[in-house]
């Protein structure tokens, strides 16, 4: 119960500072940063949070159910534009297979002759 208290406060933390500094990241994405500060700085031990972590990670789809249910909503419309989505969806993925490849390369092609010299 203590670790699902402390995830809780962090998450708590990051939508206050969202909202009073008017911080442009989500409240939910600055509670996770804190953590992670919190984390590394040994505020917080591992043991404290990783049943609560565990738990929360193994019940995930239920976090997603409202947004499947939400999406539904969008069917007439995503029906009517299916080939606009799914070429974009294609062609952002093999984007990013291609901009990961040549990158890749690149390191690659850098690090072997980094090694032989």
């Amino acid at each position: 119960m203590l670790g699902f208290a402390i995830l809780l406060a962090f998450n708590l933390l990051g939508s206050w500072l969202h909202l009073s500094l008017h911080i442009p990241l989500p409240g939910n994405v600055i509670g996770l940063i804190l953590f992670l500060v919190a984390l590394f700085t040994k505020l917080i031990k591992l043991e404290w949070v990783e049943q609560a972590a565990g738990w929360l990670t193994g019940h995930m789809m239920l976090f997603f159910i409202p947004f499947l249910v939400g999406t539904m909503v969008f069917f007439p419309l995503i029906g009517s534009n299916w080939l606009s989505i799914g070429i974009g969806v294609i062609g952002s993925a093999v984007a990013s297979l291609l901009a990961t490849g040549f990158v890749t390369a690149k390191l690659l092609r850098k690090e072997t002759q980094g090694g032989a010299e």
